[in-house]
């Protein structure tokens, strides 16, 4: 499977201006359109693939969640296996968790400090001894979580997972129309964002963490 990258399919460098972006589609649609060519088997797949870049980069807020999560520039197989594309797309989200939390975390210290206090003493009782033990301040992370959240990270959450889903899509890592397979691929993305924000709030804590 080749990796779909939507300023490739549009022809365009990622620095393009949105008006110029829009000139580049226009064009393309005027070109591939079915009616244009009645004898390609393939057109109605290419201007399916346009109206998808266009769908994403067209729109601003859309086009800057693309470039966080796109491949990267770096050197990478023109094909990849389709659970592979998905593996890499968890990595992503799961860092963009990650990073979020922890920024949120960095401006809370008393509320570090707390949450400390709270995996100290599970700890002890558990063990008989103080350690950052990584599974009981995941599970911490886990109860408390959605403390961090405010209604913005969620909205930007949202359109990260939407903008992911749509690129698994576009990447056939699950089949166009398949509701199903489409709700539980977001469920899947949604689980490596939320476990990234876990991951987060632990480095957060081990940060401030001193053994007693």
């Amino acid at each position: 499977m080749r990796r779909i990258d939507y300023y490739r399919v549009l022809g365009v460098s990622r620095d393009i201006s949105d008006d110029d972006l829009k000139k580049a589609y226009r064009k393309l649609v005027f070109e591939h359109h079915p009616d244009r060519n009645p004898h390609n088997s393939k057109a109605d797949e290419k201007i399916r693939e346009i109206n998808s870049a266009y769908e994403v980069l067209g729109d601003p807020e859309r086009r800057r969640t693309y470039d966080r999560l796109h491949w990267g520039e770096e050197p990478r197989a023109e094909t990849a296996d389709p659970s592979q594309i998905l593996e890499e797309m968890e990595k992503k989200l799961f860092d963009e968790g990650r990073k979020e939390v922890f920024a949120v975390l960095m401006k809370m210290v008393p509320r570090i400090k707390s949450e400390l206090a709270v995996i100290r003493e599970r700890t002890v009782a558990h063990q008989g001894y103080d350690t950052f033990k990584e599974p009981i301040v995941a599970a911490r992370g886990a109860e408390v979580i959605e403390e961090f959240v405010t209604p913005d990270m969620d909205e930007r959450k949202q359109r990260l997972l939407e903008v992911a889903v749509q690129m698994m899509v576009s990447q056939s890592v699950v089949a166009r129309g398949d509701e199903g397979g489409i709700r539980a691929l977001r469920s899947r993305l949604d689980d490596a964002f939320r476990k990234g924000r876990i991951n987060g709030f632990a480095a957060a804590l081990e940060l401030l963490y001193e053994r007693r």
